[in-house]
């Protein structure tokens, strides 16, 4: 079994220069459109309930946010420190059009530019797939993920789902994505060790 241990925070950063120093391509980093629940699964997947701050005001956090986990193979004993790097929610409406547009700016440069990053996970709304904005990002990370960096789907608060609706989504989502649900803790494990599997895997390798 994959477990985080330990989870702490680091730095705020604004934009890619202010990015902390890494020699490792250890970085994980979650993007998600503002209220998916980006914060409420970084504490649950660290079982830390404030590490992340949830904001009650969608969009209001505008710098990016990293932090040290400690992921241990609970079988091997074998330790990773991966960065859980934690980006502003896109495309929330209420945000100015001219500050939307510098910020959005700024994510997408950071996105492209930072070469320390290893797996994006893009988490998506269960109740709302196919949304224009998260295929935007999709076609985008397409576009400038390197051969080696990784995309991950992670469908949130799948609770909110009867089994109708859950048969549907599985039919149109790529095999390899996961379903989570923060409150009942569905696929938080799977989550884990995919994240563990994908990056300490190529960490170890080097």
């Amino acid at each position: 079994m994959i477990e985080i241990i330990d989870a702490s925070f680091m730095i705020s950063a604004p934009d890619v220069n202010a990015a902390p120093e890494n020699d490792l391509q250890n970085e994980v980093v979650f993007m998600a459109r503002s209220n998916t629940g980006k914060s409420s699964l970084l504490n649950a997947l660290t079982n830390r309930k404030g590490l992340a701050k949830v904001s009650s005001t969608p969009g209001k956090t505008r710098l990016i946010n990293y932090f040290d986990t400690v992921f241990i193979d609970r079988e091997s004993t074998e330790r990773a420190n991966i960065t859980v790097v934690d980006l502003p929610g896109f495309g929330y409406a209420k945000v100015s059009k001219s500050l939307k547009t510098e910020w959005e700016k700024k994510l997408t440069t950071f996105i492209a530019k930072r070469k320390q990053i290893k797996l994006f996970v893009h988490l998506i709304d269960a109740r709302h797939p196919g949304l224009e904005i998260d295929c935007s990002v999709a076609e985008y990370l397409e576009q400038i993920c390197t051969p080696d960096q990784v995309i991950l789907n992670v469908y949130t608060k799948m609770d909110k789902l009867n089994q109708k609706e859950l048969g549907a989504l599985r039919r149109i989502t790529p095999p390899d994505s996961i379903m989570v649900s923060n409150t009942k803790r569905r696929g938080i494990d799977k989550l884990v060790k995919r994240i563990y599997d994908i990056v300490a895997g190529d960490v170890d390798a080097d």
